[in-house]
């Protein structure tokens, strides 16, 4: 049988007590380095590299807390001195701690190196052009549709009944799209399913859209107009 030397719990117990008194100490202090690096960067989340003579220490956040603190040595295994999962054992703990003042010394520097980089920069700034003339123009043009388009699904509401439909034309090339309900038009669309729609409940459509479909919406209202007088023709010809 072989002879274990004696063990004591209680060392083990206090070498884990110190290391999370350690560990809670640098979460507090890394933890107001990496609050003041989210203010820096901007940002919910991001991080930075810190290099020093031993290697590397990385800060990660994510709403302005510390997410992890991470030093690579030049040699060696990553120690994640601060991290979501667990603590770092207490020897790699030591030895990545022996390098965390040059690291608060590489964070201080990058820092200062930033002081004054935006003493030159000009915040006045040219005046920004007012797009109050284009949308009254492209609305005035648009309101015109719209009446048109309110009329004609008023005839149509009264020829077909129900509480909605829809009247498709192609011109020159293009379908267009006129859907109605029992309130007027709902949509008008140029272009098939995936053109563009010149009236609708969401957004307004481009004044360069507008430029580019408002003259051809002449031509859908003819086809309209010729479809009308075709039923009429169709109907007079109608003997009882």
């Amino acid at each position: 049988m072989t002879d274990w030397p004696p063990v004591d719990p209680a060392d083990a117990d206090a070498v884990a007590d110190r290391r999370d008194e350690i560990v809670e100490a640098v979460r507090d202090h890394a933890g107001r380095i990496a609050y003041q690096l989210a203010l820096l960067q901007g940002g919910d989340y991001g991080s930075r590299d810190v290099d020093t003579d031993r290697g590397t220490w990385t800060v990660k956040y994510e709403g302005g807390d510390l997410e992890y603190l991470r030093f690579s040595p030049k040699s060696g295994s990553d120690v994640y001195v601060i991290s979501t999962k667990r603590d770092p054992e207490p020897e790699p703990l030591a030895e990545a701690l022996l390098d965390y003042d040059a690291f608060v010394r590489g964070f201080n520097a990058h820092v200062d190196s930033l002081e004054g980089v935006l003493d030159d920069v000009s915040t006045e700034f040219p005046e920004a052009a007012t797009t109050e003339a284009v949308v009254a123009e492209r609305d005035r043009v648009l309101d015109a549709v719209r009446d048109a388009c309110d009329r004609m699904a008023g005839e149509l509401h009264r020829y077909e009944g129900g509480d909605y439909g829809t009247y498709a034309a192609r011109v020159d090339g293009t379908r267009w799209e006129l859907k109605w309900d029992r309130d007027g038009v709902s949509y008008l669309r140029a272009g098939g399913s995936g053109g563009v729609y010149l009236l609708s409940q969401y957004e307004a459509p481009s004044a360069a859209d507008v430029r580019q479909y408002a003259p051809q919406f002449c031509g859908f209202v003819e086809a309209y107009n010729e479809a009308v007088a075709a039923l009429e023709a169709d109907l007079a010809a109608v003997e009882l």
